[in-house]
């Protein structure tokens, strides 16, 4: 993979995805940190995934894999599950295995190794706040997986804002201590500045805030 002035950043924002941690990251990122600490409800999540998921759908920062294992919509032809790293993936491609799944390593922040147009959705869910950089450089994210999306498909995620949406005491507290260890790189992420490039890629979009946390919907051109 291509060195990048962020090339650290991007390994320690996905060290702690480990075989003895993912056991316990549903309960901590779901049962927790959504509910009492980033306020977004996690049915809200699934829902978002229930209205985009395509027959044939790319899952971009896999985490565990508990979206598409928890969605009603499942896909009925493919997933194709890309991170950069290898526990999540192998983690994950065990809890889909009722599925055609296929992994591919790869960082979202360079070209992803895919055919171009190959997938009818594309989900990037609780990846950029994990990302090294500005909003505007994070964009980078939204145009590798939207390459990978044919016209009329959809793109979607989710990601803890800083700015510009209301954090609570202990969330702001928590965010400033992961982002001190490099966990998340989220210091500057505003909601005017995701607004402003979901805006300048897709002309049909949404973007819905539960407490700190922004849903976001788009049409790919």
């Amino acid at each position: 993979m291509t060195a990048s002035p962020h090339s650290d950043q991007v390994h320690a924002g996905q060290a702690m995805y480990q075989p003895y941690t993912l056991p316990l990251y549903d309960f901590v990122a779901f049962k927790f940190n959504c509910r009492f600490l980033f306020r977004v409800p996690v049915p809200e999540v699934v829902a978002m995934f229930d209205r985009n998921v395509s027959p044939d759908h790319l899952d971009v920062g896999v985490g565990t894999g508990y979206f598409l294992d928890n969605c009603r919509t499942a896909p009925q032809q493919a997933i194709t599950l890309a991170d950069l790293n290898e526990h999540s993936l192998r983690h994950a491609a065990r809890r889909l295995e009722r599925f055609d799944v296929k992994t591919v390593r790869a960082n979202a922040l360079e070209p992803l190794p895919l055919p171009a147009g190959a997938y009818g959705s594309a989900s990037m869910n609780f990846l950029l706040h994990c990302v090294p950089g500005t909003i505007r450089e994070k964009a980078r994210v939204l145009d590798n997986v939207a390459a990978c999306v044919r016209p009329g498909g959809r793109i979607f995620g989710a990601t803890v804002l800083t700015q510009g949406v209301p954090v609570g005491v202990a969330a702001r507290a928590t965010l400033a201590l992961w982002n001190r260890r490099g966990v998340m790189h989220n210091s500057r992420d505003s909601l005017d500045d995701l607004r402003a490039e979901l805006a300048a890629r897709f002309p049909s979009h949404t973007l819905t805030v539960h407490g700190c946390t922004a849903l976001f919907e788009a049409d790919v051109p």
